[in-house]
């Protein structure tokens, strides 16, 4: 029986503002606010920059824009403006920028064909589109021309051209004859990219056919064809035999003299080759030659990137998709045939359009705040960058003195609501560019909610949860939760409260039911919101369903009882098999069983109950069994005992393959228990020789299996049988097996780069074990190179399992590859990984540090971040140490331990809370790498206000009588200003009655207090605080005891019901008891000893006082009881003891007390003349046994 949990957290929908890498807020998606806030323009929507349209369609020119308020719109055409209003062809889309050039009235498209670019515009910037090239699209007639035919030789080589006429977009070329049949292709004739058809050898069945060019056009899908070559093929065997076109020596068959390869596109032995980044490189290499050429293809000094590369064209082709820097180099193509071979070297340029390393956000901030635009970029050439706002070069724009140009970045400091503006970045090589729009808004905000009010948040008991409150606000508010409108703000412990406001409760608990408040706070005001969070119990299935082996025919019952939260909704529902159950007309489904009347062979499987809430689930599996009749063991067996198999014996391999073997074994004994699986190990004795390891798992039904090997591995296997009771002991090993060797079809995992120290980078790698090794001398190929310079790649044989790569720069990206070797051969390509060489300190510290006090307790810091390559490392975090220099308080003696507030990433500012109030601070920031701390900024002083005092110490309640109660306390240990005073509310309760709350004020120097009692039987409860001018602080509480009478009866029922207090009064009991037969002994130890003068004479039934044969030495006034002893069945029996005291005595010799007893050994002494059968039983009686004791 399986038992499974599934206890989903808790976890509202996110809304919250970001900060961006720049520091800037984010408008939340919020529509009220969207429509609220002002925003300058920003384009949603634009036509792609080369604009190629159909001439037979009306031209659209897209341009969208949004913004607050809308933007306008206007268009340049060849950098003059576009006035749109003198055209009658041309128009503009209602609330868009969207240009319609209308044709139905007549017109040439043509007229229109130019560079535009569009212009959103509003009071507060102007954003601009891409510069967009509109071109007509064409597609030319072929020139009409007369062909001769073409003459050529049996074996000579052909190319016969297309020359399309230039189309725009350029047109797709195949090839076809005059009757529109495709042209068969193959490794001899081939098309090649530029369109020409190429023979690499010309067959007498060529001139079966005539070959024409085709050309198809996209936007008219037109096709054009060229008019036909005929081929005319002279030949020294005018016999076209086609039996003869699948001889293995075709050509000499047909006399045709074999010839070494030529190229016949490119021509030559070399040539170059020129390509975009993000391009695909498309390389042709066409041959000649008799037999045709095969063709193969090679990267001069490594591989090439089979993750990228494709053989296209009979292998005639080359295709390197989405080429980067590291695919420049020499490429050459090797054309072989029997006769020889030629080798053609391509010089492959990868040059790069401008492409975005840090394209420019847009930029929120509050009025004061600082910020910054980075446009950066690379290519090849490195591009330029020119910067605009609204529209105009920066340079040309009015000065600001809150702006700072530094390169590829715009500095704003002390932003005002003057500062807002659209931006452009232009960055441009000879091959393209690229133009972002990125704006500056300056927002003054305040706080507000963006979540419903009064959120409902269910729970289940000790999972973990978090609470969101979403907002808004500029400058960015500072949050804080507090629970049901009370207390300090909730942050450690079981709470975590995230940067964006969330606040996490780690092991939801039952006190944490309640009301949540969060507040929002900023400059301009606050806000808040409440959520309430209900606890739940959780669902658990406390009687579970177990596993059963039951008859065919019979009824089978499985349980499923649950416990859940009386609240929430349940539903039980039962799977077969993971399988949704359907219950049929044989199962019976219950609250908390299901039953299966009649089972059959079908019904056997596993059977999971699946008790489900609204919030959570609890699972629990048993496997039912289905005996068979047959198989149904009989009465006499049912109750054998059940133990472990025995273990499998004579193991045998059979079937022995290069990669698989077939081992067969004969079971051991199941011991009355069904065996259920085997277990199939190996052990080899190269890497880890003696250790066994799990090679497969089979069902307890075969006793033979298809083992599938590694190569090079020598194999030992055993067998271990398993059923419900165990498993048993391991077989003996079989014979060793050694697969052959091969190359490695994997590689080292889990390979890192990283540096140990500031100059070098270990690179380590999880090593491969010995069915991975695939051969002998297994080793490891290291290759790494610095990532940014593309440089050739170094590399190391390595045995082990690491490399250390010395003298590199600080915290360098370098590609590493590790490849594995064996003396087979190498293994796949490996993965490129990337690591970085060693850390050293930062060399910067943060600078403009600027501190704004929030609270009492809080602060708010603001910095501007260090460069990149000051850095010198990961940048983890900036961290502010700071301390408590002095409080305000005069002789308090405060801690100036030094401690920190860690701000993780790259950020711009970030709040340190829990200071002591009324308190100087010292600050001073760090930037923080793996290394360590860089250089300290720095120190900045602050000053925290007042705030409440903490509860008072050693409050204290007595009541010396019942109409007093005394208090007494201690001054707060962190007063957090100057006390004004103390308050105290008490309120008197009798039970469930509460009466009125009575408050008192004291002076800062009261620390007693006496309460006059109404009446001696009610309790009070007391709470103290203490107050500054902020307010009042943390409550210390406390409770008067409760009377003793009051505690008599509240406990009198329950002891008198407990057990050890039962046990308690029966033990005393019968101390009492024992105690009374002792003093009864005590008394009556001088009164009757059995006394005879012969053995044989009874005594006379006359006299009553010695029927029971004891003599009276007692007086009248203390004499013992009469008559004889009692048995303990109640009846009355004579002594039977004939002793007489001179007997006890031994002779003479025994002593008394002064009361008559008599001391000594209690002894039986027989008289010489008695016998064995006639001695006294005496001993028995049980008054006796208390005279031998006392």
């Amino acid at each position: 029986m399986d038992r499974q949990q599934a206890l989903p957290w808790v976890h509202t929908a996110l809304i919250l503002f970001l900060l961006s890498p720049g520091g800037a807020i984010e408008i939340p998606m919020d529509p009220s606010i969207q429509n609220e806030l002002t925003q300058p323009p920003t384009i949603t929507k634009q036509s792609v920059k080369d604009h190629i349209v159909d001439p037979r369609d009306n031209i659209l020119i897209e341009c969208e824009a949004k913004g607050n308020p809308a933007p306008s719109f206007h268009w340049t055409r060849n950098s003059r403006f576009f006035n749109i209003a003198k055209d009658p062809r041309v128009s503009m889309r209602r609330r868009s920028g969207t240009l319609v050039i209308d044709f139905r009235s007549g017109g040439r498209p043509e007229e229109y064909e130019g560079e535009y670019q569009c212009f959103a515009r509003n009071k507060f910037g102007t954003a601009l589109s891409n510069r967009i090239r509109l071109q007509v699209s064409k597609s030319p007639l072929w020139p009409k021309e007369n062909l001769d035919p073409v003459v050529v030789q049996e074996g000579a080589p052909l190319t016969l051209q297309c020359n399309p006429p230039p189309g725009l977009p350029s047109p797709v070329i195949f090839w076809m004859s005059s009757s529109m049949e495709p042209i068969t292709q193959d490794k001899r004739v081939s098309q090649g990219h530029n369109g020409d058809l190429y023979f690499s050898n010309v067959m007498l069945q060529d001139m079966q056919t005539d070959y024409s060019c085709n050309a198809r056009f996209h936007f008219t899908h037109t096709i054009q064809q060229k008019n036909p070559f005929t081929l005319k093929v002279l030949t020294n065997n005018p016999y076209n035999d086609s039996s003869l076109r699948n001889h293995p020596d075709m050509y000499s068959a047909r006399g045709v003299a074999e010839r070494t390869p030529s190229f016949m596109y490119p021509q030559g032995t070399s040539s170059s080759k020129m390509v975009l980044r993000g391009m695909d490189l498309l390389l042709d290499c066409i041959a000649s030659g008799v037999p045709t050429p095969d063709i193969a293809w090679y990267k001069k000094g490594g591989d090439l990137p089979s993750d990228k590369t494709k053989f296209e064209n009979f292998n005639k082709a080359l295709r390197i998709t989405n080429v980067s820097e590291e695919d420049s180099g020499e490429y050459f193509c090797l054309a072989s045939n029997k006769m020889g071979s030629i080798r053609h070297t391509i010089s492959v340029r990868v040059k790069a359009a401008p492409y975005w390393l840090d394209e420019p956000k847009n930029l929120i901030l509050a009025p004061g705040e600082d910020g910054r635009l980075v446009c950066r970029a690379n290519g090849n050439p490195k591009p330029t960058v020119q910067w605009m706002v609204n529209g105009e070069p920066l340079q040309s724009a009015p000065p600001n003195p809150n702006r700072e140009v530094a390169g590829d970045t715009i500095i704003f400091r002390d932003t005002q609501i003057s500062s807002r503006a659209v931006y452009q970045c232009n960055t441009s090589n000879e091959h393209g560019y690229l133009l972002a729009n990125a704006f500056v808004s300056v927002l003054d905000v305040p706080p507000r909610m963006l979540s419903p009010r009064n959120q409902l948040i269910r729970v289940i008991l000790y999972n973990r949860t978090r609470l969101d409150c979403p907002f808004f606000g500029s400058p960015i508010p500072t949050l804080r939760w507090f629970k049901n409108g009370q207390g300090s703000n909730l942050d450690g412990g079981n709470y975590h409260v995230y940067e964006n406001g969330s606040l996490e409760i780690k092991m939801i608990r039952k006190e944490d039911q309640g009301i949540y408040t969060c507040v929002a706070t900023n400059i301009l005001g606050k806000a808040e919101n409440q959520v309430r969070l209900e606890v739940k119990d959780p669902t658990r299935i406390y009687r579970m369903p177990e596993d059963q082996v039951v008859k065919r025919g019979t009824t089978v019952q499985l349980e499923c009882r649950v416990k859940h939260d009386p609240s929430l909704k349940l539903m039980v529902s039962w799977l077969k098999d993971d399988e949704p159950l359907y219950i049929g007309n044989r199962m019976k489904k219950e609250d908390d069983s299901l039953t299966i009347f009649g089972v059959a062979e079908r019904d056997q499987g596993s059977y999971t109950c699946m008790a489900s809430t609204e919030l959570d689930q609890d699972l629990a599996k048993a496997y039912l069994t289905v005996l068979a009749d047959q198989a149904t063991p009989t009465n006499r067996f049912a109750d054998l005992p059940k133990g472990r198999p025995d273990r499998p014996r004579d193991l045998e391999l059979t079937d022995l393959a290069e990669r698989s073997v077939r081992l067969t074994w004969i079971p051991g004994d199941d011991n009355n228990s069904p065996i259920t699986d085997y277990v199939i190990q190996f052990e080899e004795d190269q890497f880890q020789p003696g250790v066994w390891h799990d090679h497969s798992k089979f069902p307890g039904s075969v006793n033979s299996a298809v083992l599938q090997l590694s190569p090079y591995v020598n194999y030992q296997f055993r067998v271990i049988a398993v059923n419900e009771v165990g498993s048993s002991h391991p077989s003996l090993p079989s014979e060793r097996y050694r697969t052959s060797g091969a190359p490695p079809e994997s590689n080292p995992s889990d390979v890192k780069g990283e540096g140990t120290r500031k100059n070098n980078m270990e690179i380590t790698w999880t090593p491969m074990n010995a069915t991975s090794a695939f051969g002998p001398n297994l080793r490891y190929i290291v290759k790494w190179r610095r990532r940014e310079t593309r440089e050739t790649w170094n590399n190391v044989t390595v045995w082990g399992s690491r490399y250390v790569v010395g003298q590199t720069p600080v915290y360098v990206p370098y590609e590493i590859r590790v490849q594995a070797e064996n003396d087979f051969g190498k293994g796949p390509e490996p993965d490129t990984v990337i690591g970085y060489s060693g850390e050293d300190y930062p060399r910067a510290a943060p600078t403009e540090v600027k501190i704004r006090v929030l609270n009492s307790t809080a602060i708010s810091l603001q910095w501007n971040r260090v460069y990149s390559d000051t850095v010198q490392g990961q940048l983890r975090e900036y961290r502010a140490y700071y301390w408590r220099e002095s409080s305000l308080l005069k002789n308090l003696w405060v801690s100036q331990k030094r401690q920190q507030a860690s701000f993780p990433g790259d950020r711009p500012r970030g709040v340190v809370a829990r200071l002591f109030p009324y308190s100087n601070y010292k600050l001073e920031m760090v930037v923080v790498n793996g290394r360590g701390d860089g250089p300290r900024s720095e120190t900045k002083e602050f000053t925290t206000p007042e705030g409440v005092p903490s509860a008072p110490r050693r409050f204290r309640v007595r009541q010396p009588n019942l109409e007093t109660i005394n208090l007494e306390w201690d001054h707060p240990e962190h007063p957090n200003g100057i006390l004004i005073g103390y308050t105290l509310k008490y309120v008197a309760f009798n039970g469930t009655k509460l009466g009125k709350q009575l408050v008192e004020n004291f002076s800062p120097n009261q620390t007693k207090f006496s309460v006059q009692r109404a009446d001696p039987v009610s309790r009070y409860r007391f709470s103290l605080s203490a107050r500054t001018q902020v307010g009042s602080g943390e409550a210390a509480t406390e409770e008067t005891p409760a009377p003793p009478n009051e505690a008599y009866t509240n406990n009198q029922a329950d002891i008198a019901t407990q057990g050890w207090f039962i046990g308690l009064m029966c033990a005393i009991a019968l101390l009492v008891l024992i105690l009374l037969i002792v003093c009864f002994i005590k008394r009556s130890r001088g009164g009757k000893y059995p006394v005879r003068e012969k053995k044989d004479v009874p005594l006379g039934p006359e006299d009553p006082k010695e029927e029971d044969g004891s003599f009276d030495y007692s007086d009248e006034d203390n004499k013992p009881l009469q008559g004889s002893q009692t048995s303990l069945d109640g009846t009355i029996k004579q002594q039977e003891s004939d002793d007489s005291l001179v007997d006890y005595g031994e002779g003479g010799e025994g002593q008394f007390n002064e009361d008559g007893s008599f001391i000594g050994q209690y002894t039986v002494k027989k008289d010489k003349e008695e016998t064995e059968g006639n001695e006294s039983s005496e001993a028995t009686s049980p008054v006796n046994a208390i005279y031998s004791l006392a």
